[in-house]
């Protein structure tokens, strides 16, 4: 899906994250945000993911402004369009690998087709036979694993990674950044916030956000 970004601003208080910023993210294409702590990557991403909103501008989904979205909308777009994959996981502690991955679905009823797609997932990510493992047990680079898996199984067409590998040995981070880049090249439109260089390279384009001005290169 493209996401069209217009006139996009936001600010807490007196501080100016970024203003009248315009962005176009084709879809199948996997973009990087960059910038010092503070400068607005992450509310970048909520917005675009509806955890926040801006103070003005549009942010243009598949044709729709989802600024627009009342609480219905909102929801849906959150549970159908878009995943996300965070820096702390985002993970239930004392549930196993394998629920947690099943929280990518809505249905509480789980049927042959789901149980197989999600261990297909958690074996793709390396975790075949830690489905019963408790998240809490889970090194740092396995608990993300698990949420590459959740998003596998979702395989939504809009991704939202906020630090993915800012935790992350080489290996794991090396396998987050595949992941992300066969969704990005599988249709989905793709976007990193991030200070890790090699997740950068590993990007189409970046968006630099500095305190006077929002590039893309």
């Amino acid at each position: 899906m493209d996401i069209t970004i217009a006139g996009l601003s936001k600010s807490y208080g007196s501080h100016h994250l970024w203003r009248n910023l315009d962005l176009t993210i084709p879809s199948g294409r996997m973009l990087a945000i960059t910038g010092k702590s503070g400068s607005g990557k992450s509310t970048l991403l909520n917005c675009i993911g509806l955890i926040d909103s801006p103070d003005a501008g549009s942010i243009t989904v598949d044709g729709a402004d989802i600024t627009t979205f009342g609480a219905r909308r909102r929801r849906i777009y959150r549970r159908n369009t878009v995943g996300y994959l965070f820096q702390d996981y985002a993970l239930v502690d004392n549930d196993s690998a394998y629920n947690n991955v099943r929280l990518a679905f809505p249905s509480l009823f789980v049927g042959s087709a789901t149980k197989t797609a999600i261990n297909e997932a958690l074996a793709e990510v390396g975790l075949s036979g830690r489905g019963k493992s408790p998240a809490f047990s889970l090194s740092g680079g396995e608990q993300q694993r698990v949420a590459l898996a959740r998003l596998l199984v979702k395989n939504p067409p809009v991704i939202l990674a906020d630090e993915p590998t800012g935790a992350l040995d080489a290996s794991n981070a090396k396998m987050v950044i595949e992941v992300l880049r066969g969704f990005a090249d599988a249709g989905a439109t793709v976007v990193i916030a991030t200070h890790d260089p090699t997740v950068t390279a590993a990007c189409d384009d970046t968006l630099s956000i500095t305190a006077t001005a929002s590039e893309v290169a």
